[in-house]
């Protein structure tokens, strides 16, 4: 990335985002902020309620403190600025700013595409090798799978932001988004990116449908193993410890397909601005919620940390 000072011409851009709504801004700032507060707070229970109930210290809640940590980062990334940018008149970035939020955006976005294929293992391991699980997802294990999760994604988005930044910007510099993506910086470079592209969309490619066929493959082995089950109860048990993972699964790569997984000259800004706020804003909070509204174990954990009774079956 040296050689920006070099080739760059333009040294801001200006974040378009939402300033045709006009007044509306005002509106959706209030909104964004309660959803932004609903969010930190949503995670940050969920990480409380795991770090301080002992019954929840297993591999898949490990793997979930964390996910809801990256979350809460990767909206950090971009709210805040999204926040200021609804009430101020002047809606700039300079180069070096954008490409920073662009590099962090993808960095944390890939990591959790990569972190929920490892807690799509994790189910896998549960429920088809039970008296295994705890030899195969130990400690070690663990923390390797989400080390390198981390270092993958990060490393993924140096590229990606690379790819980009490279590419001389001579104007115009509005960029048609409320944060720095890549299809609409991409747009704004003065060359032909269509190479790029081509590399960018194959580093999509790999970051979404990777993950997601891996989890698909686990879910093969797992529905096969639940429907071996012969009682009807055992089935729904299995089945219910995996309707949470599925929820955030199916909204969270259906989302970035729909994104990045596409030919750009069929890019419609506009309409990626609403799918833009799903990925960036509903499904961080989905996450913690469907863990905690469709999970009993952290329902029950909750009450406990919270002091609530907690209801016991009679034998």
């Amino acid at each position: 990335m040296h050689s920006f000072n070099r080739t760059t011409v333009v040294t801001q851009f200006v974040l378009v985002g939402f300033s045709r709504l006009g007044e509306l801004q005002l509106l959706l700032f209030v909104i964004f902020l309660l959803l932004y507060l609903t969010i930190l707070l949503a995670n940050a229970t969920i990480m409380a309620v795991i770090r301080c109930s002992r019954t929840l210290h297993t591999p898949m809640y490990g793997f979930l403190f964390i996910l809801s940590f990256s979350e809460s980062c990767y909206t950090f990334v971009i709210i805040p600025q999204l926040l200021a940018h609804l009430l101020s008149a002047t809606k700039t970035v300079s180069f070096v700013a954008c490409a920073t939020q662009l590099f962090f955006f993808l960095g944390f976005a890939c990591t959790n595409c990569f972190l929920i294929a490892v807690m799509g293992y994790d189910r896998y391991v549960a429920i088809c090798h039970p008296l295994r699980y705890t030899l195969i997802m130990n400690k070690r294990l663990g923390w390797g799978v989400v080390s390198l999760s981390g270092v993958t994604g990060f490393f993924i988005a140096l590229v990606a932001t690379n790819l980009i930044c490279d590419m001389p910007f001579c104007g115009p510099n509005r960029v048609n988004h409320y944060f720095c993506d890549m299809a609409p910086v991409i747009k704004l470079a003065c060359i032909d990116s269509h190479v790029k592209e081509l590399a960018l969309f194959g580093l999509s490619i790999l970051v979404i449908m990777v993950p997601f066929l891996l989890i698909l493959i686990s879910y093969g082995f797992i529905v096969n193993t639940i429907l071996k089950i012969p009682s009807a109860e055992g089935k729904r048990k299995a089945f219910a410890t995996c309707a949470s993972h599925l929820t955030v699964v199916f909204v969270h790569y259906g989302c970035a397909s729909v994104i990045y997984l596409r030919p750009r000259s069929k890019s419609a800004s506009d309409k990626d601005q609403l799918v833009a706020v799903t990925y960036t804003v509903v499904t961080p909070l989905l996450n913690p919620l469907v863990y905690s509204l469709r999970n009993q174990e952290v329902k029950t954990a909750l009450k406990r940390v919270l002091g609530m009774p907690v209801a016991t079956k009679v034998i």
